[in-house]
């Protein structure tokens, strides 16, 4: 397994919430991963596995099983993991799903069935959901999922930048968890034919924003916002040592009204 292919993993334990609500419909009051690793000649671990509770009370386990390549054997794959998990809680039911975010064609089948055996699982094929329906859900976890979606014909280059613009306005100043979201944007489209350099479109991007008359407004503002609350801070010190109010305003530029205002908030 890839580096590339573990980080992904990582990425998706973090946004499981995400992935349950809006890939596989289920409505999750809680969640609490749990390990399965199971020592063999070699080792096997599940992909994502926790104890869950839904919206209705119903308590059980949940596996969700990420696969970017075409592999002929994971119907047997899926369920061992299945026995591993039934092994290690006997009492619990099991529901299992695997989520296909390859580049390839989806072509694996999701059961087996023989005269002695009848199994299988649903299975989610990324390429076939609307991107839009997750550019709709106002969580960053959600919107960096759209890009593993159809783009419906839409240019690659401009889903990319809108996912890039919307992850920055649910950030907002949160500039080292926008970083970790494009990075997580980064790690799943390689997961698909994108030629596309993520970090640099979304540096492209964030000087464009930062050209645009509204942004330098907006920046503007946010110094005289901070320019104020500063001199109210001032002027608050000077009026409990009983400065006058006209040494006050030549002080701090604040208006007549704003000191009065100030002393009657003492």
């Amino acid at each position: 397994m890839g580096q590339k292919d573990v980080i992904s993993k990582q990425i998706f334990k973090r946004i499981l919430v995400d992935i349950a609500t809006y890939i596989f419909k289920l409505q999750l009051a809680s969640v609490e991963l749990i390990e399965t690793e199971q020592q063999r000649i070699e080792n096997r671990q599940a992909d994502l596995v926790a104890k869950v509770v839904d919206n209705d009370g119903k308590a059980f386990i949940l596996h969700l099983e990420i696969q970017n390549q075409n592999q002929k054997n994971m119907p047997d794959r899926m369920l061992r993991y299945l026995t591993d998990i039934r092994l290690n809680y006997p009492d619990d039911d099991v529901y299992q799903y695997l989520l296909y975010i390859g580049k390839d064609a989806l072509t694996m089948c999701n059961s087996i069935e023989t005269a002695q055996l009848q199994y299988r699982y649903p299975v989610i094929d990324m390429h076939n959901l609307d991107y839009q329906f997750f550019m709709a859900q106002n969580t960053p976890d959600a919107l960096v999922l759209a890009v593993l979606c159809d783009f419906k014909g839409s240019n690659s280059k401009e889903v990319v930048h809108e996912i890039i613009s919307r992850l920055m306005e649910l950030t907002q100043d949160d500039k080292k968890s926008l970083r970790e979201y494009i990075r997580m944007l980064e790690i799943l489209a390689s997961n698909r034919h994108l030629d596309l350099d993520i970090q640099q479109e979304f540096e492209m991007l964030e000087i464009e924003i930062e050209k645009l008359p509204s942004f330098l407004m907006g920046e503007k503002k946010g110094e005289k916002k901070g320019e104020r609350k500063k001199a109210l801070a001032i002027a608050k010190q000077l009026l409990a040592i009983n400065l006058s109010i006209e040494t006050i305003i030549q002080v701090t530029g604040l208006s007549k009204s704003d000191i009065e205002k100030l002393k009657k908030g003492n």
